[in-house]
């Protein structure tokens, strides 16, 4: 059974960093597209940030870019989303997806993990 766990999320004051971790088990992700999704109450679900398994590459939303790193980590089959300067409109819940197209569309996305909470207070 394939499966993605988050892990990480919690409070922070604005300018913050915290690290969110995914844990993926039942199956590799090689050759893959992973991707960090965010969904704030009462907004649609937004793309963040997605690395593709294999080569490392990287792609991130001009909201998060240049504050968000994605990275992987092969021998673990984790994937880590690092947030630094926070602000209080990172606030959301956080879900790592898996893909075999990739893009910005969640659509695209089949696995899912539940979810973690991010509150960044001002």
């Amino acid at each position: 059974q394939v499966q993605l766990v988050e892990s990480g999320g919690g409070l922070v004051q604005a300018g913050g960093s915290l690290r969110l971790s995914c844990a993926a088990s039942g199956r590799t992700f090689s050759g893959y597209i992973m991707g960090w999704f965010r969904q704030a109450p009462g907004k649609e679900r937004e793309f963040a940030a997605r690395i593709r398994w294999n080569s490392g590459t990287t792609w991130y939303a001009d909201s998060v870019k240049g504050r968000f790193t994605i990275s992987r980590d092969n021998a673990k089959n984790t994937v880590y989303l690092q947030m630094n300067n926070l602000k209080p409109e990172d606030t959301a819940v956080y879900y790592c997806a898996a893909s075999g197209i990739g893009g910005t569309s969640s659509k695209n996305y089949d696995t899912w993990g539940q979810g973690t909470q991010v509150t960044v207070s001002s």
